[in-house]
């Protein structure tokens, strides 16, 4: 069975139930699946960045703030 037909089997079960107890648990289901971790939700590039900063940050291959934001604020100007 492909998605489209466990979609339409899973919505007519849904329209035929009057089970307040199913309804509030598919409620649930959906619920826990819309908070599902980030790192879940974002791209191989978005993952190599993050851990190419925490990298960075770990072997004190950082620049301060003030010091960015200082050269930053220069060039605006």
């Amino acid at each position: 069975m492909n998605i489209q037909a466990q979609k339409i089997s899973l919505a007519k079960l849904i329209l035929e139930t009057d089970n307040p107890n199913i309804l509030e648990s598919l409620r649930s289901i959906f619920a826990k699946a819309e908070q599902s971790d980030f790192w879940e939700r974002i791209s191989y590039e978005q993952k190599a960045e993050i851990e190419n900063g925490l990298s960075e940050i770990a072997s004190d291959d950082t620049v301060e703030y003030q010091s960015v934001m200082k050269k930053h604020r220069k060039l605006e100007k």
